[in-house]
């Protein structure tokens, strides 16, 4: 089943349980992925989470409900998976900026999210050289976070621009002295853990260094890379999110290759001296199964 079946498959399985509890998880399943994989494909490809178009469609749904039938509040909210009709009003505004009592009103203005499609076209249309690697087992230290999905975009920039703001920032990096490590030849790197189990959706972002040495640094949070084959980008920190877009949104697609799901998306740094830092040098290494 190529991408196009899998991800056309997956909004027809959303479109058509918009009326029970969705989740990510049985979504990912149909789109024969995990989770983490689906999210970040999703996402790259229509510029908005899975969860946030589940609730957008919800809304733009129940909003037609309470226009063309005779259901209360209370029967639509409970239709459309929210707990109360509390509940259900503060979506409802948030997302329509009105009150679902005032929906039966005259001139009155709501939004709609249309279903969305995807076709393989639509998103190969660039390209990006890269090339494959063999990867050995290496150690991170450093600091964690777990983010939600829907979360880090908003979230994620202010964690971490907070904690590079710290003296414990300023000793982890006084480790290596801007000497490159052995395996990432970087200084500085961010990597992506999935957590495929929890009951929420969500990943561990870990900002570090690589440990040479097995040595013991109790301040710090210790991570285990495993080896395996990994696709290799390069890219400026300025075009890091472009690059990362082109890799699920159109690379995955494009190639046939299916992500590793048990390792992490890793991304190093590489500065460049007295240069703004949106020239700054980044590598992303994205864990794939390479089929003998």
């Amino acid at each position: 089943m190529n991408w196009l079946e899998r991800m056309s498959g997956a909004i027809d399985f959303i479109e058509q349980n918009l009326e029970s509890s969705l989740k990510l998880e049985d979504v990912a399943k149909v789109a024969c992925c995990s989770k983490y994989h689906f999210h970040r494909m999703f996402f790259a490809c229509f510029k908005v989470t899975c969860a946030e178009y589940i609730r957008r469609r919800k809304l733009t749904l129940a909003a037609a409900d309470l226009m063309h039938t005779e259901s209360n509040i209370a029967e639509i909210a409970l239709q459309y998976g929210y707990e109360s009709p509390n509940a259900f009003t503060r979506a409802f505004r948030h997302y329509h900026g009105i009150n679902p009592s005032c929906v039966r009103s005259d001139n009155v203005k709501l939004s709609a999210f249309k279903r969305l499609s995807y076709s393989i076209e639509k998103h190969t249309g660039d390209s990006m050289n890269y090339r494959m690697i063999d990867v050995p087992e290496f150690k991170i230290v450093g600091k964690s976070k777990r983010f939600e999905f829907d979360d880090f975009v908003k979230e994620g920039p202010k964690f971490w621009k907070t904690y590079v703001n710290t003296e414990k920032y300023k000793v982890l990096t006084e480790l290596k002295q801007g000497r490159p490590s052995l395996v990432t030849q970087s200084s500085m790197l961010s990597a992506y853990f999935p957590t495929q189990h929890g009951q929420r959706d969500e990943f561990l972002d870990v900002l570090g260094i690589e440990l040479d040495t097995d040595t013991h640094l109790n301040e710090f949070e210790k991570f285990t890379v495993p080896a395996g084959k990994y696709a290799e980008f390069t890219c400026t920190y300025k075009t890091s999110m472009k690059t990362n877009r082109y890799i699920y949104g159109e690379w995955f697609a494009s190639t046939g290759f299916e992500r590793d799901e048990d390792k992490p998306d890793i991304v190093s740094y590489f500065p460049i001296p007295f240069r703004p830092m949106g020239e700054m040098q980044l590598r992303w290494w994205i864990p794939v199964i390479v089929n003998s």
